[in-house]
Parts: structure tokens; C-alpha cells; sequence
């Protein structure tokens, strides 16, 4: 998955030189496993943005790390562990958009387009999954589960 999805950004960012925005903390895992898949050597930085609190969306995104790098006239990539109800995408994107960015793409690893509403494209991802809660590759439940090596679905009691 996360080579397939690595073979398509070596072919659409040949020769531009992206700044890759990694979206902690869930997304450390996969970062650290695309860049590596990436045949050049891009900028990379990080940001931490907080918009859940055990299995469910507050509905608020909370900065609590900011960007550190030049983004003004960049075309940059977020990389996103999942993307679900796109608030913590939407507030990103509105802030790259503020500072000038050239351009704006998102790679997720993961997508759950059945409750994704926003009119803002996800261009690469891994796997469209349904709405239920994963850990594992990152991904946590309050904390928890990011070192599994595997995504697993949380059960239902």
C-alpha cells in the first residue's frame, strides 16, 4: 500500500521538490515508510493537530504543534495517518492556503469516505475502510495501540 502509493508520488512530483507535512502523531509510521519509498529526497516537517478524544471527533481541531518551514510558494504534501470527518485536514489546508502555498495535496494512508463531507480532494490513499475505529501503524486509541504493526478494527461490546 504505501509503496503503491509512493510509485505515484515519484511520478506526479518529478522534478518539483514538495515539502512533505507530516500530521502527528498518528502519521509517524507511515511518514517514516513513504519517505523512504520516495526516489528524491524531499524537505520534511511535522505538526500536530488534535481533534479526538477516545473513538470520537470533538468537532474542534486544536493546534497544538506549528509548522516550522517556509511554505510560500511550495507545493506541499500532507501526510495523514487517516482521513475521516476531514476536520483536521480542513483547518490544515486553510492555513497552507494562508501562507501561499503553490499547492496542496494530502496523502492518507487511510480513507473513510463514507463520512468524509468536505469539498476538499484526497488525492492518494491507501485503502477506503468503513467507518469503524483502527489501531495499530500509528493509529491509536487514546495513546494506545500506535506500536502494533498491524491496523486492526476495534471490537464492539
Amino acid at each position: 500500500m504505501v509503496r503503491d502509493l509512493a510509485l505515484r508520488i515519484n511520478q506526479d512530483y518529478r522534478g518539483k521538490d514538495p515539502l512533505l507535512i507530516s500530521v502527528l502523531n498518528g502519521s509517524f509510521i507511515f511518514s517514516a515508510d513513504l519517505i523512504r519509498q520516495l526516489d528524491f529526497d524531499p524537505q520534511i516537517s511535522f505538526t500536530k493537530l488534535a481533534s479526538y478524544q477516545g473513538t470520537s471527533s470533538t468537532g474542534n481541531v486544536d493546534e497544538l504543534i506549528g509548522l516550522n518551514q517556509e511554505t510560500e510558494g511550495r507545493h506541499i504534501l500532507i501526510l495523514e495517518d487517516i482521513v475521516d470527518t476531514g476536520n483536521t485536514l480542513e483547518k490544515l489546508v486553510g492555513m497552507l492556503k494562508k501562507k501561499k502555498a503553490a499547492s496542496i495535496e494530502t496523502v492518507a494512508l487511510l480513507f473513510k469516505s463514507q463520512v468524509y463531507k468536505k469539498d476538499i480532494p484526497v488525492k492518494y490513499y491507501g485503502k477506503d475502510i468503513p467507518n469503524k475505529f483502527v489501531v495499530g501503524y500509528g493509529l491509536d486509541y487514546n495513546e494506545r495501540g500506535r506500536s502494533l504493526d498491524e491496523i486492526y478494527q476495534i471490537g464492539e461490546r
